[in-house]
């Protein structure tokens, strides 16, 4: 019986980063990572809650205005993981922010809402 592989959010968020070091460099200098995510000892979780980490906020950002907005926020996901709550709270709020904001279950879809979003309508 043969399985398929299913990248986990990490392998899929590697990837992205990867590409942008190598095909994307102007933008992978404008793009970083949120570590809001995973477990962590009490210590470590206690200290990054009170320099401000939320639960919900999204995996990546690209400090790149384009189209009227003011940046890409980024949600990884893989497999059948679906947004939490406070993650469908976050884009809401985003949006209305005017911040664009992507769920994204693999590189090529992720590169595909980057570059739209940098590149639709901008001529």
């Amino acid at each position: 019986m043969k399985t398929e592989f299913i990248p986990t959010e990490h392998q899929i968020q590697s990837a992205f980063f990867d590409l942008l070091r190598h095909k994307y460099r102007d933008i992978h200098q404008l793009t970083f990572a949120i570590p809001n995510g995973g477990l962590r000892y009490w210590g470590t979780a206690r200290k990054l809650k009170a320099e401000g980490v939320k639960p919900g906020v999204s995996d990546v950002f690209v400090a790149r205005a384009s189209n009227g907005k003011h940046g890409l926020y980024i949600e990884f996901k893989a497999g059948k993981n679906t947004l939490t709550d406070l993650q469908k709270e976050w884009g809401r709020l985003m949006v209305v922010e005017n911040y664009a904001f992507a769920v994204c279950y693999s590189v090529d879809e992720a590169i595909k809402v980057l570059t739209t979003y940098l590149y639709k309508n901008n001529g």
